[in-house]
């Protein structure tokens, strides 16, 4: 094996480049507190469990600059474009987290918490409290659905396995569609997932309104927040068994979007199993 890699070093660089971008820039994995050898480490790794697949393309061998060794121009600008891919592989895969804190964000300032913020140690930002608190299950249901697996088997061996810098050009408006889907994708999970609490703390707001209004010595617009934040924890206690299925049903489209991405762009897996994996 170590042979192999050596007669087709060039490929083996294109795929730790594909491999490091993505772990870079997906969620969890891409954190600071992730030592960066321990990441290039892994890069490494994963170009080497997916060698062979890539090895036995005869489209990979076929690249435009990978007969010019890995000190030419060519070969430097498709190493560029491997990275492009594994960056676009991460970013989606964010885009997916992204509607979790964002959810979080929608109800906080009805809630209450509008003003208390965490820092996200994974997206490098500043967060709501109920962002960071939906962020963190989204992280644990993530890791319990096998999430990882969905990383490096949906994520990275089947976009391997289906396509190259040069069909992702090829295939650039299918790309283009695909992420402004994602983005729109997103806002609609977030607000899926906040309609619950935030619809029931519009009527709690609505009711403790109109009973301040039919008796005005009760003055109960003072204990409005109190009263908010007390619903909107029990909302969340006893609606979390159903967010959890929700988020995991969420990741689970998020990598099925991704298969149809590559399938779409790469006109198809080209190995054996062109059936989509579930990380479920």
């Amino acid at each position: 094996m170590l042979e192999e890699i050596l007669r087709n070093a060039p490929v083996f660089l294109l795929l730790a480049a594909r491999a490091l971008a993505m772990i870079e820039i997906a969620p969890i994995i891409s954190s600071e507190s992730v030592p960066q050898t321990a990441k290039i480490a892994l890069a490494g790794f994963t170009a080497f469990a997916v060698f062979p697949t890539a090895s036995a393309q005869s489209d990979w061998a076929a690249l435009p600059g990978i007969d010019g060794g890995p000190f030419s121009l060519a070969f430097l600008l498709l190493v560029v474009g491997e990275g492009i891919i594994g960056i676009i592989l991460g970013f989606f895969l964010t885009i997916i987290f992204a509607a979790f804190s964002t959810a979080g964000q929608f109800f906080s300032l009805q809630m209450g918490f509008g003003a208390s913020e965490t820092f996200d140690p994974l997206a490098q930002i500043e967060n709501p409290l109920l962002g960071q608190f939906l962020n963190l299950v989204a992280m644990l249901t993530f890791l319990i659905i096998g999430g990882f697996r969905g990383i490096f088997l949906t994520g990275f061996w089947r976009s391997v396995q289906a396509l190259n810098i040069i069909e992702l050009i090829n295939a650039r408006e299918y790309l283009t569609q695909m992420l402004t889907m994602g983005l729109s994708r997103l806002f609609l999970n977030a607000l899926m997932i906040s309609m619950p609490i935030l619809g029931t703390l519009f009527l709690t707001s609505l009711a403790t309104g109109l009973i301040s209004k039919a008796a005005p010595q009760i003055n109960i617009l003072s204990e409005g927040f109190p009263i908010s934040i007390l619903v909107a924890f029990i909302l969340i206690f006893t609606t979390m068994p159903y967010m959890v299925e929700g988020f995991a049903n969420i990741l689970d489209s998020g990598f099925r979007s991704l298969e149809e991405l590559f399938i779409n762009a790469g006109g198809g897996i080209q190995a054996e199993g062109n059936r989509p994996l579930s990380i479920n």
